[in-house]
């Protein structure tokens, strides 16, 4: 061990009469651990969040929706096949989106539907088990009898809002409708409802609906068209590419959007607000970091004789600013170290007993979601590592500029 790292060793045990600089040193390293400790917790929450709203509109949206410019395509079965041919593509289904308002007994509500495939649908869309896509199916008649009754599918939500159950009977109304002699008619269609899906997302759950492709195309009277085709693929941070390979396949008049760019404002203002909080939270390091600051300037006026005599047997000028960088870092360690300890500890112990609970009429979670990612853990030690090194640098600067003979002489 070199003497500089002797000597800051020695200068970290103060003598009995330096007792308030070892409680500012000890007041230093509990700063330092709370604002790592403090980091790690909110940024592990903030990357839960992230998380699970993540997983959740995956699983009510495809990884990328493929459309046509200019309105529905007639030739999507060839379309599908070529999506489905394409490198890392694991399932294709097709759909149609239109808007329109249902009618219970209860109440009405302006609703999203969507017309689904049932055979392929589950296998893109994780909300529609196949349970639930089977008995649409079954509902489907392929004709336009007045005495079949095709099934529908309502979000948690909506189905509250509308009042209805399972079994229950519900009208579409449809803004495709028809000329009179009295002006446009809305079209009117009953459906039984079939079923219900809970997503966790207030927005899908209140507003989607869901019925057969070939209810959807009769209603709207689009033949055998579709308005778009849902894609999933096996990497859903690969989706832009994969998306690019789709629309070089089958060309023109057609274009694609991935998930990201489909929710690009929401994640945005998420990595914005997860942005801000390290900034925000980095400010209780730097509070500690003027502590360690004070700490080692204290240090320096206490030790004046000391230097000066190191320096007349020989110590350079850069020695002297060791030691004191040394000191400075040991506390800034000892505290980072300390703090992702703490914060890795608590977060375990939030992620396992669930200590926090969140209203349920506000957030669609009932607890903290956590999610240690070992990058944000390593930037926050880093990050705090960081200012502590520079909060060494002008005490220690001083420290290598005194003259030996008047800390002697004036010390």
């Amino acid at each position: 061990m070199s003497f500089e790292y002797f000597i800051g060793g020695r200068y970290l045990r103060t003598k009995q009469k330096e007792a308030f600089i070892s409680l500012i040193t000890m007041l230093s390293i509990a700063g330092v651990m709370v604002g790592v400790m403090a980091l790690i917790i909110v940024i592990a929450v903030m990357a839960g969040f992230e998380s699970d709203l993540k997983k959740r509109i995956l699983g009510v949206e495809s990884h990328i929706v493929v459309m046509r410019h200019g309105g529905s395509f007639y030739d999507y079965r060839g379309v599908v096949k070529k999506i489905e041919a394409t490198n890392r593509v694991k399932a294709v289904t097709p759909f149609i989106y239109t808007q329109g308002m249902l009618r219970s007994t209860s109440g009405v509500s302006g609703i999203v539907l969507r017309g689904i495939e049932p055979d392929s649908v589950g296998s893109v869309l994780e909300i529609l088990g196949s349970d639930i896509t089977q008995t649409l199916k079954r509902s489907y008649s392929g004709s336009d009898s007045a005495s079949s009754t095709p099934g529908i599918i309502l979000g948690k939500e909506l189905a509250k809002n509308l009042g209805v159950v399972e079994g229950d009977t519900v009208y579409l109304i449809s803004p495709r409708g028809i000329i009179s002699p009295i002006g446009h008619l809305p079209a009117m269609k009953r459906f039984m409802v079939m079923g219900r899906f809970q997503s966790g997302m207030y927005e899908y759950d209140g507003s989607l609906a869901y019925i057969h492709l070939g209810e959807a195309q009769k209603i709207l009277r689009m033949g055998d068209s579709v308005t778009g085709i849902e894609v999933k693929v096996d990497d859903i941070y690969g989706a832009r590419k994969i998306a690019q390979r789709i629309i070089e396949k089958i060309g023109f008049p057609y274009w694609a959007k991935d998930w990201m760019q489909m929710n690009r404002n929401l994640f945005s203002a998420l990595k914005l607000e997860k942005t801000v909080m390290f900034i925000i939270l980095v400010l209780i390091v730097l509070v500690a970091a003027f502590n360690i600051a004070g700490t080692l300037i204290m240090m320096v006026m206490g030790k004046t004789k000391d230097i000066a005599i190191l320096k007349a047997m020989g110590a350079t000028d850069k020695s002297i600013k060791r030691i004191f960088i040394f000191k400075g870092m040991v506390i800034g360690a000892v505290g980072t170290t300390l703090g992702v300890c703490l914060g890795f500890i608590l977060c375990k112990l939030l992620e396992k007993y669930k200590f926090i609970e969140l209203p349920g009429d506000v957030y669609y979670i009932s607890t903290l979601p956590v999610r240690l990612e070992i990058l944000d853990v390593s930037m926050i030690a880093a990050a705090a590592m960081l200012i502590c090194f520079v909060a060494t640098l002008y005490p220690a600067h001083q420290a290598s500029k005194l003259n030996p003979v008047e800390a002697i002489r004036y010390g």
